[in-house]
């Protein structure tokens, strides 16, 4: 008879399913994403970093394992939980079943839970940390762990060590992606419009970062709570001074922010799907866009050099940035996102524009 595998949230509720991946006790926050395909790019997107991920959407697994797909080498997530999963995936394109690839990873997963119960849950009481075990009955001082677990140092623990170019062809631009944890699919959207990219780790300085004399600055998404990473906060303040055109996705939407003296806050489950509706201020025009962020900028301590380009029409929270005073801009969506609605890919050839219109 297969094991069962208990998931147990900080609140008390208990869920019983069967044991995916790999085995072993695992204690995170946990999270769950809307979205209906591109479970690859959510289980290697480094913003998950230290999160137990939910697939809202039932069926997963179904079109197997593609690495050409992967938003990064290796999973950063630390636990999987989904309702159920293809044994038997079909895809030409496919290397492995999701099984095998978790184990391989070394990623905890659970399966065959009631995920709808578990989703409406973490709506209603926000987001929380559990544990998944194969005690129901976990000792005291596993609760205790439970109750303070705190993810901390997520940024240092999922960017890149060493620099990294990928040339495009016939490259007529330089921009250097600032790694907080980037999806490789931002360096292919800058590279198809003709842009070398050299990607810098997190830790770089805004000296190092000039040296490049770069065309533009990209700062990518990442995971963690944004204003723990004030050495990066600080960087970012010089960088603004030396006037180069900026663009922010996701974590680096917030780090400008604070960087150009906003404020963030975390939000009750955090938005993260591929069907999160936005409206662009200055036309009205809504669009549907993909997001993983569970922190946001407040509208209500903006620096009067700011003005939100971007709102998001469930709960009105700050979605874009654009600033007066500087060549710079950001969101909090994911406009490059693979699988994922493209409606918003054009913020990346108005990232190009800003470029060539500050080489003159």
């Amino acid at each position: 008879m297969e094991q069962p595998r208990y998931l147990i949230l900080e609140n008390g509720r208990v869920f019983r399913g069967r044991a995916l991946g790999a085995t072993g006790q695992v204690i995170a926050e946990i999270v769950f994403t809307t979205a209906m395909t591109g479970y690859l790019e959510t289980l290697t997107d480094p913003s998950y970093y230290g999160q137990m991920v939910v697939q809202a959407f039932p069926l997963i697994g179904n079109y197997g394992v593609i690495p050409a797909d992967f938003e990064a080498e290796n999973p950063a997530l630390k636990a999987y939980i989904v309702r159920s999963w293809c044994q038997v995936p079909s895809n030409f394109r496919s290397e492995e079943d999701l099984d095998t690839f978790l184990l391989s990873k070394g990623i905890v997963g659970l399966w065959d839970i009631d995920t709808r119960a578990l989703v409406k849950i973490i709506r209603e009481y926000g987001v929380m940390n559990a544990l998944i075990t194969d005690d129901p009955a976990p000792d005291d001082a596993t609760l205790e762990r439970l109750k303070n677990y705190r993810l901390t140092d997520a940024v240092r623990a999922v960017s890149r060590t060493q620099a990294q170019t990928f040339p495009a062809e016939a490259g007529r631009r330089h921009v250097v992606l600032w790694d907080f944890g980037a999806k490789r699919n931002i360096a292919n959207e800058l590279v198809k419009r003709g842009c070398d990219v050299t990607i810098l780790p997190a830790s770089a300085t805004a000296s190092e970062i000039l040296a490049f004399l770069p065309d533009g600055l990209m700062l990518s998404n990442g995971p963690g709570d944004p204003a723990e990473n004030t050495g990066i906060i600080a960087e970012l303040k010089t960088l603004c001074a030396a006037n180069i055109p900026i663009f922010g996705i996701c974590l680096g939407h917030q780090l400008l922010a604070l960087a150009r003296g906003g404020e963030t806050m975390k939000l009750k489950y955090g938005h993260r799907g591929a069907n999160q509706p936005v409206q662009e201020t200055a036309s009205k025009k809504v669009y549907i866009t993909s997001q993983n962020h569970g922190y946001a900028v407040k509208t209500a301590c903006l620096p009067d050099h700011a003005r939100v380009s971007f709102q998001n029409l469930n709960d009105g929270t700050c979605e874009g940035m654009e600033y007066l005073d500087i060549p710079a801009f950001s969101v909090q969506f994911h406009p490059e996102a693979c699988a994922g609605p493209l409606d918003t890919r054009y913020l990346f050839d108005r990232f190009i524009e800003r470029m060539d219109s500050a080489r003159g």
